[in-house]
């Protein structure tokens, strides 16, 4: 079954990690996906993606990549249904962390590659629905640290804050332009290995709180592809009366205690 059979889809932050992920599931199930990654190097290496997939470079925060990227994708594959915002990522190097210890710079950066990228996209991919008088669907990225705190390994209140704006942001655009046709979801991850968790996917003493933390599948990690099907499910017109969701692959994070 191609849930996705003859889907045209953008995936912003899709060179690496979640997004190149999703972008190699989306092209198994039967879609034609345009990935944005910030660098060059991420580009050549979704080269993977072969005659089904487009990989470009640009910067998310840059408000007019979103918009080149959905034209490729129209120009290309002839239409455009979806779009997947992944990118984002820690501010912990410019200052986020603890709100006592958090710089203004950390505060801004954080929600800038987080929320303020996310909007741009977001805003694309709804003005091109809208022009073209076409359904579509849009999935963010959020995280459980959005509305699931945890105070001992993972404090950063800037990001914490930025994914809790990514479900206010998109629970308000949800409702707005469910007229339209336009559904606009979250999936939310717990701690998953990519680039951006290496902090933490290397720390014996995270991992082991994980394993409580994070119990299904014996206690772990969790990896990209577990992501993969909620993202299929999204992208796709099985969730076609869905939207303003928000959808926890968490390993059962925000159901469990944790142990340290």
């Amino acid at each position: 079954m191609n849930w996705l059979r003859g889907k045209s889809l953008v995936i912003v932050g899709g060179t690496t990690g979640l997004g190149l992920s999703a972008a190699k599931a989306f092209i198994n199930e039967g879609a034609r996906v345009v990935v944005i990654g910030r660098s060059q190097m991420s580009v050549l290496e979704a080269d993977v993606l072969k005659e089904n997939g487009i990989a470009i470079a640009g910067d998310a925060c840059d408000e007019t990549v979103a918009q080149q990227g959905i034209d490729t994708c129209i120009k290309e594959f002839g239409g455009f249904d979806g779009l997947y915002h992944v990118a984002g990522g820690s501010g912990r190097k410019f200052g986020d962390g603890p709100l006592n210890e958090l710089t203004l710079e950390g505060w801004n950066k954080t929600f800038e590659i987080n929320l303020t990228a996310l909007m741009l996209s977001n805003r694309a991919a709804v003005k091109t629905f809208l022009k073209r008088k076409t359904s579509g669907s849009i999935l963010n990225m959020g995280s459980v640290l959005g509305y699931s705190p945890s105070p001992k390994h993972f404090v950063t209140h800037a990001y914490a804050a930025s994914k809790a704006a990514v479900i206010g942001f998109t629970k308000s655009t949800a409702a707005y332009y469910a007229k339209d046709n336009i559904r606009m979801n979250v999936i939310a991850p717990a701690l998953v290995e990519t680039p951006m968790a290496q902090r933490a996917a290397n720390d014996e003493t995270i991992l082991s709180f994980i394993k409580t933390k994070q119990p299904l599948d014996g206690g772990r990690i969790g990896t990209p592809t577990d992501l993969d099907g909620a993202a299929v499910f999204f992208m796709s017109d099985q969730s076609q009366f869905a939207t303003g969701q928000v959808l926890a692959v968490d390993g059962g994070w925000e159901v469990s205690e944790g142990q340290y």
